[in-house]
């Protein structure tokens, strides 16, 4: 039935991915190991935000195409496609309304302020979830090796909040 093991990652991780989406806004993520990952949001509303070490469920769902997902303390859950055959990415957001009602409270080294974004998210507005369904074209793909923590570094985008 499948020529692939789901839970090989061996083509994913270590992996450091530069990707643009449709509307403009550019991303990095970089794949720590086969749990974790650390990612920057490098323009649009939530620009300079910078997390590192988020739990992710990452698994293989066809040759060399992979799906990463997880809930942020901000009460955003994603989920990533990521095509390295074809270098397409496709992700779905579930934004809390919080977030879309002020997206700059993120824009930070969430390392630093989940106690922040956990009240913020506890605060809410939750509802309604906005939900953002975006492609986006893989532009760099480079191995950084396993948990490396200078591919994305915060001191790169320390902010003053």
């Amino acid at each position: 039935m499948n020529n692939f093991e789901k839970h090989d990652l061996t083509n994913l991780v270590g992996k450091h991915l530069i990707y643009t989406y449709e509307n403009g806004w550019q991303h990095e993520i970089y794949i720590k190991n086969d749990s974790t990952l650390d990612y920057l949001v490098c323009s649009g509303s939530a620009s300079n935000r910078c997390v590192k070490d988020q739990s992710a469920y990452i698994v293989q769902i066809g040759q060399n195409i992979y799906k990463a997902s997880w809930t942020e303390p901000t009460g955003t859950s994603i989920s990533v496609i990521l095509n390295l055959r074809i270098l397409l990415l496709h992700c779905t957001a579930f934004f809390p309304r919080w977030v879309m009602d002020d997206p700059q409270k993120t824009a930070c080294f969430q390392n630093n302020h989940i106690n922040e974004m956990e009240a913020y998210r506890a605060a809410g507005p939750t509802y309604p979830i906005e939900i953002m369904d975006q492609f986006a074209t893989i532009t760099a793909v480079d191995d950084c090796g396993l948990n490396n923590d200078s591919v994305i570094s915060d001191a790169t985008n320390e902010l003053t909040k």
